[in-house]
């Protein structure tokens, strides 16, 4: 299993268009879960086997995830290939990425509802004057400074960045 993988393929972004996907690949991700078959899966999130068996299916396709064995039996387990994901922000930016952005704002309203009252969960906004484009070299240069100061000893938290202009123009 990788440490990081860079999405850069917007196939792998369509994959993840789906908060049900990302779901999967959160569950796969967490420590002592590592392989999980899809009846596991279906079970631990409260959802259809079959119906998840083709979200499953999306996520092998685009690569995400893969069989973690070769065994011969039904229910095949699978494990995400790598421990982190990571959107190339070039990717983000092309405009081609509206269904994980909704993913990542599902992610973010369910994160929300979850830890807000138990005081860990934190967010920022503001409006500043700078070009859409200096903005993603600042998003890039913050997601490059991440892997370097990244504690393997701390607990994962998800950083959500979005840049556009205001909703309402004034």
């Amino acid at each position: 299993m990788q440490d990081t993988l860079v999405l850069d393929k917007p196939e792998q972004l369509k994959a993840l268009g789906h908060p049900l996907r990302v779901r999967v690949l959160e569950m796969l991700g967490q420590e002592g879960r590592e392989q999980l078959t899809n009846r596991e899966l279906a079970q631990r999130l409260a959802v259809d086997p079959g119906h998840l068996h083709f979200h499953v299916r999306m996520l092998l396709k685009a690569g995400l995830i893969e069989l973690a064995d070769d065994s011969a039996g039904r229910e095949k387990p699978y494990r995400a290939v790598a421990k982190t994901f990571r959107v190339a922000p070039e990717l983000l930016a092309s405009g081609g990425a509206r269904d994980i952005q909704a993913a990542m704002i599902d992610q973010v309203q369910r994160a929300h509802g979850l830890y807000s009252e138990k005081g860990r969960f934190r967010g920022a906004q503001l409006e500043v004057r700078l070009t859409l484009e200096r903005a993603l070299e600042m998003m890039t240069a913050f997601l490059s400074a991440t892997q370097d100061v990244e504690d393997q000893a701390a607990d994962k938290i998800v950083v959500t960045m979005f840049a556009h202009p205001p909703a309402s123009q004034d």
